[in-house]
């Protein structure tokens, strides 16, 4: 089964900027190379597989190390 290929305003809705943005930050990944896409004649299409990647790759791990009353002292 082929992978699913999304529009640029699915992929703005999945993102979350299609109310504040529209199509824009999509189309300057695109623009941007920064997302893999597929071109079909004047249609763009952007594999779920790349959104996904996209999000992983630019999701921030929470620092879980704490801090102890001994590792900084006032002078």
């Amino acid at each position: 089964m082929p992978e699913q290929l999304l529009s640029v305003r699915e992929v703005a809705e999945l993102l979350g900027t299609w109310k504040t943005s529209g199509e824009r930050f999509p189309r300057r990944l695109i623009e941007e190379r920064r997302i893999t896409f597929v071109k079909i004649g004047r249609h763009v299409r952007i594999p779920a597989s790349a959104v996904a990647e996209l999000i992983a790759a630019n999701t921030v791990q929470p620092i879980t190390a704490r801090r102890t009353a001994t590792t900084r002292k006032a002078a």
